[in-house]
C-alpha cells in the first residue's frame, strides 16, 4: 500500500520544506482575504487598528508554529523513516493547531457572536484544510516533477553537444550532471571522474583535470538521482555518502569493520563500504576478475 511506502527525500529536504512553509503562508493569506468579503464571521482585517493587530499576531504565531513543526519534521527524519501516511498526518496535525489558535482567538479575544465553540472551531477547520491543504499538494507536486525532470536530464548523459573533438572510443560517451532546475553544470569523461560525495542537497563531484590535479565541483543536486541515473555502470554506490567510479579502485581489501575502496590517486583517502551496499560492490568485481589460469611447466 502506497500509504505505507518511505516519503521520497525530495519532501524532507531544507529548501523544500522552506518552500512549502513560504508558499502556503502567501496562498493562506491571499485566500482568506479573499474569503473575508463572503463570511460574517472571519475577522481577519488590515484596516481596523485592534483587527490589523490581531492579524498580524495570528500570522506571525501560525508561522511559528508551521516553522517549529518542519524543523522537527527535519530533525526526526533520520530518527524513523517518515511514510506517506506519517506525512499526512503529520500536514493535518499543523492544520488542526493552527486551526485551534484561530478558534481560541475567536472565542475569547474577538467573541463568539452567538455561535457554540464547536461550530466555530468546525469552520475554521474546513477553511483552514483548504488554506493550507491546497498549498501542500501544490508543493508536493512541483517538488516531485522538478525531482522526476532532473532524473530524466541526468539519464541523458549520452546526448551532449561539445565543441571538442571526439579523440577516443571513451570520450564519446560524457558523464554530464544536471543541477535540480534541470541546467546542465558539468560534462566530463569517465577517466577523469573519482567519486562523488552528498552534502545534504548538494553533490560534491571529485575529479581530475587536464593536468592530472584532483578538482572539486559542488552543485545542487541528490545523491540518490544520479545512483538511478548511472545504474548498471561503473559509477556505483557504496556508502549513505559516495558513489565511486569503480574503474578508479586500485584496491579492494576487507578490514575489521568492513570492505574499503582505495582508488588510484594518493590523495584521495580510503572509502568506505557500507554493508547496505556490500553486496552490489562485491557483484561488480566478481563479474569483473576472471579466475586466474594455472601456470604451465
Amino acid at each position: 500500500m502506497i500509504l505505507n511506502e518511505k516519503l521520497p527525500k525530495y519532501l524532507l529536504g531544507k529548501y523544500q520544506l522552506i518552500g512549502t512553509v513560504t508558499f502556503s503562508v502567501l496562498f493562506a493569506v491571499v485566500f482568506l482575504n479573499i474569503y473575508i468579503p463572503f463570511s460574517n464571521t472571519a475577522w481577519f482585517g488590515l484596516g481596523d487598528s485592534v483587527m490589523f493587530l490581531l492579524t498580524i499576531v495570528f500570522i506571525a504565531a501560525a508561522i511559528f508554529i508551521l516553522i517549529c513543526s518542519r524543523i522537527l519534521m527535519y530533525k526526526s527524519k533520520t530518527i524513523f523513516g517518515m511514510t506517506y501516511l506519517t506525512y499526512i498526518l503529520w500536514c493535518l496535525m499543523e492544520i488542526i493547531l493552527v486551526c485551534s489558535l484561530y478558534s481560541w482567538l475567536t472565542i475569547n479575544i474577538i467573541g463568539p457572536d452567538g455561535e457554540s465553540e464547536w461550530v466555530i472551531f468546525g469552520r475554521s477547520l474546513l477553511y483552514g484544510t483548504i488554506a493550507l491543504g491546497i498549498p501542500y499538494l501544490i508543493s508536493g507536486m512541483y517538488f516531485a516533477i522538478i525531482d522526476k525532470n532532473n532524473t530524466i536530464r541526468l539519464m541523458n548523459y549520452e546526448n551532449v553537444v561539445t565543441d571538442e573533438p571526439i579523440k577516443s572510443e571513451s570520450q564519446k560517451h560524457k558523464i554530464t550532471l544536471f543541477d535540480n532546475s534541470g541546467t546542465l553544470k558539468l560534462s566530463l569523461n569517465p577517466d577523469n571522474l573519482y567519486y562523488i560525495e552528498s552534502d545534504d542537497n548538494y553533490i560534491k563531484v571529485w575529479y581530475t583535470d587536464s593536468k592530472g590535479e584532483l578538482k572539486q565541483y559542488m552543485l545542487r543536486c541528490r545523491l540518490k538521482t544520479v545512483e538511478e541515473s548511472f545504474r548498471g555502470s561503473a559509477l556505483v554506490r557504496c556508502h549513505r555518502k559516495y558513489i565511486v567510479n569503480l574503474s578508479k579502485v586500485s584496491m579492494l581489501r576487507k578490514e575489521s569493520e568492513g570492505y574499503v575502496l582505495d582508488l588510484d590517486k594518493d590523495s584521495i583517502p580510503p572509502i568506505s563500504v557500507t554493508k547496505t551496499y556490500t553486496d552490489i560492490v562485491l557483484s561488480h568485481f566478481t563479474e569483473q576478475s576472471p579466475l586466474l589460469e594455472p601456470m604451465e611447466d
